[in-house]
């Protein structure tokens, strides 16, 4: 759940319907006044992650001039509920809400449909509930970006080896899952074989374990890629640790551009990871938000699911000096 910005808000906003308003006040204000007024429910700002997230929400918020209310959830369910529903009484004119527990989700966006109130949802998951749109980063076109590197990578170090492994995140992360099975799908077309594909639980300790598992049973691996950075610079520690080298021998990949990662790629100790970019998340939440004010037709990625995915960027050595 972490990244850099990498996405302009040209590129986030090319995403949804072209000819959507950009007004400062889109019609359907619920608060008695001209300025629209937007309330941000954020899983937790203890985390880099969510910080930038809400940089950028705010930031495209105040940019059309709109009142901008921030809510803490502070990885709390109780507190999800309780403070977004604070938010909807407060009046807002539309919530966006990165859920810490989405499968609570329904409640927040009962009350706020029963006000008029459209609902944005920024990452995690929807639970099922009848949002307006949720906005994720395009996990299984990351896991494709990762494969295609590591392909690439194995035949520029001269390895032959088509045996490659797969750590996961923990079971219930299912968009997470979409990078596993993204990568899975590329590298096999690439005529490499999975013959690994184990669970870390999103944790360094156990991705460190689960590599270690791997080389044990097939050591013959060219390549192993990590759901996340954690588990991805663990493993990289473990190829090291049994006395390869995890960019020239195994070549190794994370998923995030966690700072852990940027540095282990600069002193190649990672080959390489995909960012997220949560900042033009979170614009393209209000891009997102101003349509559905406007009562404009939103363009979905997933109509069923009603997902916009926001791109995602590999970094290895050749541009890790361009991450800020």
């Amino acid at each position: 759940m972490k990244s850099r910005i990498l996405v302009s808000l040209a590129v986030a906003g090319a995403l949804v319907t072209a000819g959507c308003s950009d007004s400062n006040a889109p019609s359907g204000n619920q608060n008695g006044s001209d300025q629209v007024v937007v309330g941000f429910s954020v899983y937790d700002m203890q985390y880099e992650f969510f910080q930038k997230m809400e940089q950028g929400t705010r930031a495209a918020a105040t940019a059309k001039g709109w009142e901008f209310k921030l809510h803490d959830e502070k990885s709390d369910e109780n507190e999800m509920v309780t403070g977004a529903q604070a938010l909807i009484d407060q009046g807002v004119d539309v919530l966006i809400i990165s859920p810490f527990k989405p499968s609570a989700l329904g409640p927040i966006i009962a009350k706020a449909k029963a006000k008029g109130v459209p609902v944005i949802v920024d990452d995690i998951g929807g639970g099922g509930a009848p949002y307006d749109a949720i906005v994720i980063s395009d996990n299984a076109g990351g896991g494709k970006l990762a494969a295609e590197f590591m392909a690439k990578q194995i035949a520029a170090n001269g390895k032959t080896g088509k045996n490659v492994a797969s750590i996961t995140c923990e079971p219930s992360a299912v968009y997470a899952a979409r990078r596993n099975a993204g990568f899975k799908a590329e590298i096999e077309k690439q005529g490499f074989k999975v013959v690994a594909e184990l669970s870390g639980n999103s944790k360094a300790e156990e991705g460190y374990k689960v590599m270690k598992d791997i080389l044990a049973k097939n050591p013959d691996v060219a390549g192993v890629f990590s759901c996340n950075d954690p588990m991805g610079v663990a493993a990289a520690n473990a190829v090291k640790d049994a006395g390869k080298d995890p960019v020239k021998d195994i070549v190794t990949v994370g998923f995030n551009a966690d700072p852990e990662a940027i540095t282990a790629i600069k002193g190649d100790g990672l080959a390489a990871t995909v960012a997220q970019d949560p900042a033009a998340m979170g614009a393209l939440t209000v891009k997102l938000a101003d349509q559905a004010l406007a009562k404009t037709a939103l363009t979905f990625d997933n109509a069923a699911e009603r997902e916009v995915y926001n791109p995602v960027q590999l970094i290895s050595k050749e541009n890790v000096d361009t991450v800020k």
